[in-house]
C-alpha cells in the first residue's frame, strides 16, 4: 500500500466520475484504475462496486475512506513542515477554479496575469457561478478551489478567509424620502434588489432583515451585479452594494446611501478546497489568492463609469 494508492481512491471515491479522479492527480484513466486494482490487492478487499453505471464504494471502501484521509492529511502536514509544497519549476497543467461575479468584475484578471507569470505551464481556467453551485463543484472534483462568500457547511470542505467586503445600502436618489428611514421604506413596500438566494451574500440581508424584525420584503432577485447597479439607478427599488462601488456611483450622483438602525456590516470572502487535497497546486494558489484578492477595484463595471 503506497501513498500514491491512497491518494487515487481519495480522489476516485469523492469525485463525480474516475476522469475527474484522473485530472486531479495528473494521471491517465488506466494508471488511476490500476493504482486503485493495486490497493485492493495490497488490503484483499473490494473497495467499488463496478456493476452499474458509476463505481460505487462498497462497505470496505467507506470504512477505508477516514483512515486514507487521515494517512493524506498527516503526509501533507509533514510536507509542509519542511516547506515541501513550494514548487521551484513553477506549476503545470490545468487549474480549473471558480469565483462569483463580484471576484470576477475585480480582481480576478489581475489573479490570473499573476498565476501566468509565475507559472507559464499552468493553463487557467476560470468558472464563475454563485456559492452553491461553486462549493458543489469543488466538491465533486470539477473545481480544484472556488473563492465563496462565507464559509462553507460541507464536511469535504475546507475554507480559509482571504478578504473582506463593506457593504452598503443604496438606492436611486429619487428613492430616498426626507426623514424615512430604510426600515420604513421597506415596511411601505419599497423591494429590495439582491443576488438570488444561493448567493452567499443573501446572508447579510437576511441578518440585517432579522435585526431590524422586519419581515415580508419583496424581493427582486437577480444575478448579474451590472444589472443589479443598473435597476437601483432606475429607481426600482433599494439594495446592497459594495461600499467602494456605492461610494463612486454617489459622488456621480447616481445612487444615494441609505442607512439603518444597524449597518450592513461586511461579508467574508473565503478559499475553498476539498479536505485531503495536498497538491501544491493547492497551497500556492491559496497563497497568491490572499495575495490578490481586492474588492475595491471596479475594473469591469461598465455601469459605473
Amino acid at each position: 500500500m503506497t501513498l500514491k494508492q491512497l491518494e487515487a481512491f481519495y480522489w476516485a471515491a469523492t469525485c463525480a466520475n474516475f476522469a475527474i479522479a484522473a485530472q486531479r492527480i495528473n494521471v491517465s484513466i488506466s494508471s488511476l484504475s490500476k493504482r486503485l486494482h493495486e490497493l485492493e490487492q495490497s488490503l484483499g478487499v473490494v473497495l467499488f462496486d463496478r456493476s452499474g453505471h458509476r463505481a460505487l464504494l462498497t462497505d470496505a471502501g467507506r470504512r477505508l475512506m477516514p483512515q486514507a484521509l487521515a494517512l493524506l492529511d498527516g503526509a501533507a502536514a509533514i510536507r509542509s513542515s519542511f516547506g515541501a509544497g513550494s514548487v521551484p519549476h513553477g506549476l503545470a497543467g490545468h487549474c480549473r477554479f471558480g469565483v462569483g461575479e463580484l471576484s470576477a468584475l475585480t480582481w480576478l484578471a489581475g489573479f490570473v496575469a499573476q498565476a501566468r507569470s509565475l507559472h507559464p505551464q499552468l493553463v487557467m481556467e476560470p468558472y464563475v457561478d454563485v456559492g452553491s453551485v461553486l462549493q458543489e463543484k469543488v466538491e465533486s472534483g470539477e473545481l480544484d478551489f472556488a473563492i465563496v462568500a462565507g464559509r462553507s457547511s460541507r464536511q469535504m470542505l475546507l475554507a480559509q478567509a482571504v478578504s473582506q467586503v463593506p457593504f452598503v445600502w443604496a438606492c436611486a436618489p429619487a428613492v430616498r424620502k426626507p426623514r424615512t428611514g430604510l426600515a420604513t421604506l421597506l415596511r411601505q413596500g419599497c423591494p429590495i434588489i439582491a443576488l438570488p438566494a444561493s448567493a452567499g451574500t443573501t446572508r447579510l440581508i437576511d441578518d440585517w432583515l432579522l435585526a431590524q424584525d422586519i419581515a415580508g420584503v419583496e424581493r427582486l432577485s437577480c444575478n448579474n451585479w451590472g444589472a443589479v447597479t443598473g435597476l437601483l439607478m432606475a429607481g426600482v427599488g433599494v439594495g446592497m452594494l459594495p461600499q467602494s462601488w456605492a461610494q463612486k456611483l454617489v459622488g456621480q450622483k447616481k445612487l444615494a446611501l441609505l442607512r439603518g438602525d444597524v449597518p450592513l456590516g461586511a461579508m467574508t470572502y473565503s478559499f475553498h478546497w476539498r479536505r485531503g487535497d495536498s497538491r501544491p497546486l493547492i497551497e500556492q494558489m491559496h497563497t497568491l489568492v490572499a495575495r490578490c484578492a481586492d474588492f475595491s477595484a471596479d475594473l469591469l463595471l461598465p455601469l459605473a463609469r
